[in-house]
């Protein structure tokens, strides 16, 4: 009987051990995770191009101003070319008050790139205050992609088209709308969307030939438990969760985020960036 009892509380002191560390210790490590991606499309001035992705901040949940000053620092470190932001930048259960704005503004703001900042809207955005949080892109100097893009401009009339869509959780992605002015005759080689949920990443493909699509929103499972995941993931990330899906000829990064959602800790599941290098090669 003593047995029993001794591997009974034996087995609650190591789930209270896993749980407090998947509270306080997974959360506080951030890893940054490289990739190396080769594509005949890049034109020649974009060779070497340095892309920073990280996404679900979900503020002031776990993720607090000396946290997020970290995630800015280790971005300082890789001097990107280009940041994007995936979305979910504030918790919907959480109220921001104006110190605290202003503080993740100063952190953001000190980002610095060559060739601009992107931020599309998450689900958790779209419940929010819409007003306040183009305010703190706009403020820090992030350009607000929702259901459009933007053209990137490099040497010798070289291009790279970015476009980012509204949530998909909420039916607002819209990849047609994204995509309208494009043509054949625009002499865009590299495409890059920016989507919330990779999910949405199966209608893009389907519609229109994107050489990378970079997401958000599944946390990786951030539950990350073996044969449990799934239990964790939400809609609009049940499909693609892991880091790195091909989907044809398109490659979709979907990013483990740095935040948390509706339970405040991970297991076996970093806070992370993600740093992509991007090559050209030659048929």
């Amino acid at each position: 009987m003593r047995k029993i009892v001794r591997g009974f509380l034996f087995l609650v002191l190591l789930v209270i051990i896993v749980l407090l560390y998947g509270r306080y210790g997974w959360i506080a490590k951030i890893d940054t995770k490289e990739y190396k991606i080769e594509s005949a499309n890049i034109d020649s001035s974009f060779d070497g191009l340095k892309i920073v992705h990280f996404s679900d901040l979900h503020y002031l949940r776990v993720v607090d101003s000396d946290f997020l000053k970290r995630v800015v620092d280790e971005i300082i470190l890789i001097d990107p070319d280009i940041v994007v932001f995936t979305g979910d930048i504030i918790d919907k259960d959480f109220k921001i008050n104006e110190e605290k704005e202003d503080k993740l503004i100063e952190l953001l703001k000190k980002i610095p790139t060559k060739y601009g900042k992107y931020a599309i809207i998450g689900n958790h955005d779209h419940v929010g205050d819409a007003e306040m949080i183009s305010h703190i892109y706009d403020s820090s100097g992030f350009i607000l992609l929702k259901n459009s893009y933007d053209i990137i401009y490099g040497e010798n009339d070289d291009k790279l088209f970015i476009g980012g869509t509204d949530t998909y959780s909420y039916d607002m992605a819209d990849i047609d709308e994204v995509m309208k002015d494009l043509s054949e005759d625009n002499q865009i080689n590299y495409k890059i969307i920016l989507t919330h949920e990779p999910d949405y990443a199966d209608e893009i493909v389907s519609k229109y030939d994107v050489d990378l699509i970079l997401a958000g929103h599944s946390h990786n499972g951030q539950i990350n438990i073996p044969f449990a995941k799934e239990l964790f993931l939400p809609y609009g990330a049940r499909k693609y969760y892991d880091n790195l899906y091909e989907i044809g000829n398109t490659k979709l990064y979907v990013s483990s985020g740095l935040g948390v959602s509706r339970l405040n800790f991970r297991l076996f599941d970093n806070p992370s960036i993600n740093f992509y290098r991007i090559n050209k090669i030659t048929d």
